[in-house]
């Protein structure tokens, strides 16, 4: 397949609301460890309007990510959430979050791990699109502590968010333990899944890169001849209206976008990325000199076709009509 005549990006504003998790993958850095909280981490209001402050006229996104199900993680976390916010649920902090960025002119896109449809419901009407990657459908050992990490789960939720007709990313993780075969049959079950509901706008493709001080810390990152495959295996399984979306902090993008990738995610002037911070971000002029002599285009974190097909809330429409042009990418 030839190449797309432009590759996307965004850029955002990247939110880590809560460290506190259920699962413990045993790759993952992002996780508080302690019983007590003595890591753990929850964003104040008054930090969360500092850093979408600073990103007001850049970016249009701001990406909400958290551990999954902490009022499950720890006993401690809901008196904690409630005393500290008022709020008695991640979700309901996160909405009103969501809606703060939205008066800041900002697109929330939400990733919170596993949610019921009614959670999704509830964050559906303030958010452009949300997010969870698969990772994979096979069973690895690296899951092993991680209840939300059982494929069958995730494929339910992704499916939920299909039902409710939310703009989705999903995504794989390359380099957990799986087999060649895993990633392909896990490509086939996110195509199941878009050919019924429609609402899959990207796949990542993302390697694992090893933290300090994890049970996975000397294992080898995917080489670069691995990602290939998976780009072009995603390429030739997925429809041509899902973007292949390889993150430029953590690959080798241009080559990969020879092989069918067309989008490189979200980029952000302001913060790091919290869930690889020894990886950052290049800036919008480096992404163009290093996929050149492809052209590079900004998009919203809602794709075109989506736009189109008026996928959005009456909340947060006046903030496409501002941002979006006639072919749904982020007005020049």
């Amino acid at each position: 397949m030839k190449p797309k005549k432009y590759v996307t990006f965004s850029k955002n504003v990247f939110i880590p609301v809560t460290n506190v998790c259920r699962n413990a993958c045993a790759y993952c850095g992002f996780r508080a460890r302690s019983r007590s909280m003595k890591d753990a981490y929850l964003i104040s209001v008054e930090r969360f309007l500092a850093l979408i402050k600073r990103a007001r006229g850049s970016a249009t996104e701001a990406l909400f990510t958290a551990g999954e199900k902490p009022e499950l993680a720890n006993p401690h976390f809901r008196d904690w959430l409630r005393s500290n916010t008022g709020c008695s649920s991640l979700v309901e902090y996160t909405k009103e979050l969501c809606k703060l960025a939205i008066e800041h002119g900002l697109l929330p896109h939400c990733n919170l791990g596993i949610m019921s449809s009614e959670e999704l419901l509830e964050l559906r009407a303030v958010n452009a699109s949300m997010g969870l990657m698969l990772e994979t459908t096979a069973e690895v050992e690296a899951h092993k502590n991680s209840p939300g990490k059982v494929p069958e789960v995730r494929l339910e939720m992704i499916a939920r968010a299909g039902e409710l007709k939310i703009p989705f990313t999903t995504g794989l993780l390359i380099g957990i333990g799986e087999k060649p075969e895993d990633r392909i049959r896990a490509l086939e079950a996110l195509k199941s899944l878009y050919d019924e509901y429609r609402h899959i706008q990207e796949v990542i493709i993302q390697p694992f890169v090893p933290k300090p001080y994890t049970p996975m810390w000397n294992v080898r990152p995917p080489g670069l001849d691995v990602l290939k495959e998976v780009v072009r295996a995603a390429r030739a399984i997925l429809p041509a209206e899902v973007a292949i979306q390889v993150p430029p902090n953590l690959t080798s993008p241009r080559e990969l976008i020879e092989l069918g990738a067309s989008d490189l995610g979200g980029i952000s002037e302001h913060t790091i990325d919290y869930i690889n911070p020894e990886s950052s971000w290049p800036c919008e002029a480096e992404l163009r000199e290093a996929i050149a002599p492809f052209v590079l285009r900004e998009r919203l974190p809602i794709y075109p076709a989506f736009i189109k097909r008026g996928w959005y809330s009456k909340e947060i429409s006046h903030l496409i009509a501002r941002y979006a042009d006639e072919e749904g990418l982020r007005r020049r």
